[in-house]
């Protein structure tokens, strides 16, 4: 048995203040371990949740976007058997602006090109017949729904923009073999249109070049 004078030497009382020291970092090491675990199912449980939402938002969107090829845009007008010649005449097309027919045997640059003059009605229905949406304006057009079609154009390939004074309705959106017109940018049909008609299964020659044509 130790006696009293041996517990309370200097040796013994540094045995005991490392003891503590290490009971103390024990304990630190413990905290640490239970914060560091802690703050990793936090993060995981972040990862998941956020990576669920955007999963379940990339399923929304192509739900949206299936909804949109597959359902009919209201308002439209449609026209079947439309000729596919390669003329180098002026065609005289029985609709304004043209969605389909006899068109020049080169199309016009349709890679999200903004053309502020009036461009060659052949030319533009080439470009149709290889998938692109060709969206035009009148002199009544307000001027934020051009810019605004003009920026939505500007991001698109396979579409283009021209004004043609003509026309009978200020905004209209055409694509092969069909045609829409709109009161404003903000109408949700517009982007149904692009959505369904950009490369749609309207294309009578999909993935055909959209740039390399005429460039005015």
């Amino acid at each position: 048995m130790a006696s009293a004078k041996n517990q309370n030497s200097p040796a013994a009382a540094r045995r005991a203040k490392l003891e503590e020291a290490r009971r103390k970092e024990r304990a630190r090491e413990r905290r640490s371990r239970i914060i560091t675990i802690t703050a990793a199912v936090a993060v995981l449980a972040g990862l998941v949740a956020g990576g669920g939402y955007l999963m379940s938002a990339a399923d929304e969107k192509d739900k949206a976007e299936d909804q949109a090829r597959t359902s009919p845009v209201t308002g439209e007008k449609s026209w079947d058997d439309l000729t596919q010649d390669h003329v180098e005449t002026p065609v005289d097309y029985p609709m304004n602006p043209p969605v389909g027919g006899n068109h020049d045997p080169v199309w016009m640059n349709c890679d999200g090109d903004v053309y502020t003059e009036a461009i060659p009605n052949e030319n533009a229905v080439h470009s149709l017949e290889h998938g692109a949406v060709w969206v035009t304006y009148n002199d009544e057009a307000p001027e934020a729904d051009v810019k605004a079609l003009a920026e939505r154009v500007g991001k698109t390939p396979y579409s283009l923009m021209s004004p043609v004074a003509d026309q009978k309705d200020p905004l209209m959106l055409s694509a092969w073999g069909k045609q829409l017109t709109v009161k404003s940018a903000t109408d949700a049909r517009v982007a149904q249109f692009f959505t369904k008609y950009v490369q749609g299964a309207q294309t009578p020659e999909p993935g055909a070049a959209c740039s390399g044509g005429v460039a005015k």
